[in-house]
């Protein structure tokens, strides 16, 4: 959800800061298992304020069962758990940063040609193990298809071996708005570099832990996983 107010106010969902671009713009989401009723609060440069009640609807989610995955990925073993906080550590920190521009607010395209194989917020039984819920939109498609980025930001983190993504890219679109994309055969763009909407950045493949070549495809706000697929016009689902 996104809105404008004047560029002076303060806001904050629940007790989540929202930052507040220099044009009025604001944007925030809702994550899997968000509560049922969340509250925007508003403080204007005069000192007063209101706050919204906000409800959340109910949704269902579908089990998907993934077999014939390596099984070190996944049980990782322990030998991999000093590289796999690196890791995470470079993930946490690529999403981190809330860079002030708007470059989501044209809205988003399909990253890759090819069709949904994996859906947001589905259980995941993995080689017949119950595991966390899918945060991503998986598109499948023959490997070497190209991957574009869904919209403009700045490339935050580029890898080609993370143990469990494989090859991975973190573009920020600003306002803690970012698009994380796995299992990328080859990676085109380096850390730090400037991308515009639907610009290629890199491959599918099947690297990390992938049954088979596809590209998954992640939108946050700051830490809270939001469904690509809400964020597609119409004719793209």
């Amino acid at each position: 959800m996104w809105g404008t107010v004047s560029a002076d106010t303060k806001i904050w969902l629940d007790d989540q800061p929202v930052a507040v671009h220099q044009s009025g713009v604001f944007v925030f989401g809702f994550g899997r298992d968000a509560a049922a009723t969340m509250t925007l609060r508003f403080e204007y440069a005069d000192g007063s304020g209101e706050e919204v009640s906000l409800q959340i609807a109910d949704r269902e989610f579908d089990i998907e069962r993934v077999n014939g995955l390596p099984p070190k990925t996944v049980t990782p073993p322990p030998e991999w758990r000093d590289r796999r906080k690196v890791e995470t550590g470079r993930v946490r920190s690529a999403r981190s940063v809330q860079m002030p521009e708007t470059l989501w607010i044209d809205g988003f395209l399909k990253p890759a040609e090819g069709r949904f194989s994996g859906f947001y917020g589905s259980q995941r039984i993995l080689n017949g193990e119950p595991r966390s819920p899918h945060y991503g939109l998986d598109i499948a498609a023959v490997t070497g298809t190209p991957v574009y980025a869904p919209a403009g930001g700045v490339v935050r983190l580029s890898a080609p071996d993370f143990l469990l993504e494989g090859g991975i890219i973190i573009v920020d679109h600003g306002l803690g708005v970012t698009s994380t994309l796995f299992h990328l055969d080859t990676v085109t763009v380096e850390e730090g570099q400037r991308v515009q909407k639907g610009e290629p950045i890199g491959t599918i493949g099947a690297t990390g832990r992938a049954s088979g070549p596809h590209v998954d495809w992640r939108v946050n706000w700051k830490s809270v996983r939001l469904d690509p697929l809400l964020l597609l016009e119409e004719g793209e689902h």
